[in-house]
């Protein structure tokens, strides 16, 4: 049996509950067992005290969106490599994308990923398991053993179903199996060749643009699919006004609708590229100033439901190569928080908003226990220091990876501990 653990003099920060007070917290055999607010809790005897120093004691993050090299291409990530960066960043569940070698599309191997996580990694490790077997796009996984093996959700990872009559099939299953059916919304055709985000950039670059039709129209229809089987949809990541704009339409009708956002998309807008830095050429692309702006309204709004780090590691020699030849993806569970915060500090999004969307509405949509500072859930947390400021460094990174697209980025905000089931899986040295 585990000491009992008190956190006390920290600002409590819960956004399930729209908690934001100073208090103390309590935690037995990693459960939250006691919670006060601005009054005294009881402390069991031989009980280990940590004195927060008036820091804040959030939930910990649930990231919907994480791609592992392992197993297949342990070189770019290990779940435990992963673990690693997630317990730095503050990321205590991360949903594990289907897109590896082999294909998380049967139920053994989900099974086999559930039980290496528990043996390597630090954090929980959530599969999602793929809606169509080997990604293709072709024909549907077994949805029901998939989730009696341990899926949290179905999804493609970074490939989007072009076939409406497909999608359709695949919506029914999921609702008839009460799973979450998390797209990537992507019309190949419109993408074809393009490596950026359409416009005048594009064309002084020299780069072929990828429209943002190529996002709306496969999410107009996805949206109507969504509502005609009743199935339980989240649209994986949004990245201009006219998606935010369906979305918001959509859920005026149909409340089983949701959507994310890439940090990168909320952080970062298309003059990022430079001079052809292909550490910011991604899936979705990086869209204009007036699209970043535009999902952040749709973050404070409400319409978007989730931020995501689209943590995608990929090793040097295919990121270290012309902007239209390289791969797509960066990777971002360690700096997910601290990028988040740049909102909070410019008074875009207020700090509940922005916890919210990185803890309770992910734990939310994907029917989880954690997410939340409550009596009887999990005692994942994290301890933020809001002010601290640091730089991203290469030399810094726990990922296998370096495609970072906050290299030298200065921030403010940093997570000084983190526990999962109250066990603390990382510290800051300082």
């Amino acid at each position: 049996m585990n000491r009992p653990l008190l956190i006390e003099n920290a600002r409590v920060v819960d956004p399930a509950s729209g908690t934001d007070a100073r208090g103390a917290v309590l935690i037995e055999n990693g459960v939250v067992t006691d919670l006060a607010l601005a009054g005294p809790v009881g402390v069991p005897e031989g009980a280990e005290v940590i004195d927060a120093g008036g820091l804040i004691l959030a939930p910990g993050l649930v990231d919907m969106r994480v791609f592992t090299g392992e197993p297949g291409k342990e070189y770019r990530e290990t779940l435990q490599s992963a673990g690693e960066a997630a317990a730095a960043g503050g990321v205590t569940s991360f949903v594990m994308m289907p897109d590896t070698a082999p294909v998380v599309d049967d139920g053994a191997l989900v099974d086999f990923l559930i039980r290496r996580a528990k043996a390597t990694s630090r954090v929980n490790v959530l599969p999602a398991a793929a809606i169509t077997k080997g990604l293709a796009g072709q024909e549907i996984t077994e949805f029901g053993l998939l989730k009696e093996a341990g899926a949290v959700c179905l999804s493609d990872g970074r490939h989007s179903i072009q076939s409406a009559a497909l999608l359709r099939t695949a919506m029914s299953y999921a609702a008839n199996y009460g799973m979450t059916f998390v797209h990537h919304v992507s019309d190949r055709s419109l993408t074809g060749d393009g490596v950026m985000n359409e416009g005048l950039f594009a064309t002084v670059l020299g780069l072929k643009g990828i429209p943002r039709e190529a996002e709306t129209i496969p999410l107009a229809r996805d949206l109507q699919l969504a509502a005609l089987t009743g199935t339980t949809y989240h649209a994986a990541q949004i990245s201009c006004r006219q998606s935010v704009d369906l979305v918001a339409a959509a859920r005026s009708r149909n409340k089983r609708v949701t959507a994310g956002v890439s940090i990168n998309n909320l952080a970062l807008n298309e003059n990022d590229i430079g001079r052809y830095r292909t550490f910011f050429k991604l899936s979705t692309p990086l869209r204009a100033e007036d699209d970043r702006q535009a999902v952040i309204e749709g973050l404070r709004n409400g319409t978007i439901d989730t931020i995501h780090s689209d943590h995608d590691p990929q090793d040097s020699e295919v990121k270290r190569q012309p902007f239209a030849e390289a791969s797509d993806g960066a990777i971002g569970l360690e700096t997910l928080l601290a990028a988040a915060l740049r909102l909070v500090h410019s008074d875009d999004v207020d700090l509940l908003t922005v916890l919210r969307a990185l803890t309770s509405r992910p734990a939310d949509i994907l029917g989880l226990p954690s997410g939340r500072i409550a009596r009887g859930a999990p005692a994942d947390l994290i301890l933020l220091d809001l002010d601290y400021p640091w730089q991203v460094s290469e030399r810094d990174i726990r990922s296998r990876s370096r495609n970072t697209s906050f290299e030298g980025a200065r921030l403010a905000g940093k997570v000084m501990r983190t526990w999962v089931a109250g066990e603390t899986v990382f510290q800051q040295a300082d």
